[in-house]
């Protein structure tokens, strides 16, 4: 039966605390009774009883000053920490910066300061990999890993709420920059150990405009390629520019070889030519000199001079042929003869002999056949005469 039911010979609801007409329990006086118990415990005196005072109880006073000793040297023991040589320690004292400690045995007074500790010599690294446009508007895909150092602690732990997630936007935002500044052919090839110079100025700017305490120690572009979709097309213009490289090549080492030797034949030519040129104005030189000598002697004695060229001419004549067609002044008959069966072996009976013919003998033979041509002719010309 629940306690405010009627019946049980109560006319009214029942006192869930025992009391048949009693009211609610006074608060003030449930107050005291636990201030009595609590002073009972800690060695306070009792109430007063109808019947005069009780005697005290409790723990004892030394007991408790032992107790707060020990929980003091506990808490003083707590504060003390050790601080490694690359480390550094932010201290905090009711959440407020208080100082950055150095290395050693420290000591901070525990649950009022709270002491962060920074390792400033590691180097960390951190990979980023990005999807951008270039310079000449092609799509490329760069992985790059910053390694850094914590040079600021102090910056580190208040500065920025998270200063690694900074950095990782400062380096995708300085990477989208330098990239967009820069043509795919350098991206992809040899321009990659610039690239990360570039990125490492303005990601270090970057971090500083910040307050992030965050040194960078180098930038390296891992890798650089197209993207995936378009990975066949690219390595077809690869090909080509390959192509191209090596047809560039070889149309130069033709060039270095062939233009040379066409240097060379022209240069031999213009020689020739000089020499030539030499050699001619000497000989016109030579052909000048000898025809004033020639003149002077010729006034001298016209009669042997025209002699002694004429001989001159045929046996320049003679000499270039194996045939002599003999003409005597007064004559009719033109003379044959062939020196070439003269100078050629025969004979009769079949044996053979052989004449040698230089220009001495030449010039005996015509003077000879001259001379009996003259006579010839003189002898016809007398009898022509006597008739």
């Amino acid at each position: 039966m629940a306690w405010n039911e009627p019946g049980g010979g109560n006319k009214g609801p029942r006192d869930p605390w025992g009391g048949g007409d009693q009211g609610p329990p006074d608060l003030d006086e449930a107050l005291k009774k636990l201030q009595d118990k609590l002073g009972g415990i800690f060695g306070g005196g009792g109430s007063a009883g109808s019947g005069g005072g009780s005697k005290p109880s409790g723990i004892p006073g030394a007991f408790l000053g032992v107790i707060a000793a020990g929980a003091l040297l506990v808490w003083g023991l707590m504060g003390f920490y050790q601080i490694d040589q690359q480390e550094r320690a932010v201290v905090l004292r009711f959440g407020k910066y208080y100082d950055t400690v150095q290395p050693g045995l420290q000591w901070n007074p525990p649950l009022i300061d709270e002491v962060i500790k920074v390792n400033t010599t590691k180097v960390r690294s951190a990979t980023f990999r990005e999807i951008m446009l270039t310079q000449d508007e092609n799509i490329v895909e760069v992985n790059m890993s910053v390694q850094y150092v914590i040079d600021d602690p102090t910056k580190f732990v208040l500065k920025v709420r998270e200063p690694e997630r900074s950095l990782q936007h400062a380096s995708q935002s300085a990477l989208r920059h330098v990239v967009g500044d820069t043509s795919m052919d350098l991206v992809l090839t040899e321009g990659r150990e610039r690239i990360a110079l570039d990125v490492r100025d303005r990601l270090q700017s970057y971090l500083a405009m910040y307050e992030t305490g965050i040194s960078v120690s180098k930038v390296n572009v891992d890798e650089s390629k197209p993207p995936s979709q378009v990975q066949a097309a690219f390595d077809d213009v690869i090909k080509a520019r390959e192509d191209e490289e090596r047809l560039k090549n070889e149309a130069q080492a033709y060039a270095n070889g062939i233009v040379p030797e066409a240097r060379g034949a022209a240069q031999r030519q213009i020689e020739e030519a000089n020499a030539y040129k030499e050699q001619v104005i000497a000989n016109a030189s030579g052909e000048a000199d000898r025809f004033s000598k020639l003149l002077a002697e010729y006034r001298k004695a016209p009669e042997v001079t025209r002699e002694r060229l004429y001989l001159d001419a045929v046996q320049r004549v003679y000499s270039n042929t194996n045939k002599v067609m003999v003409d005597v002044e007064g004559g009719n008959n033109v003379m044959y003869l062939p020196l070439d069966k003269l100078t050629s072996p025969g004979g009769g009976g079949g044996s053979a002999r052989s004449i040698s013919v230089d220009s001495s003998n030449i010039r005996e033979l015509t003077n000879a056949v001259t001379e009996q041509l003259r006579r010839d002719a003189a002898a016809s010309n007398a009898r022509r005469g006597g008739r």
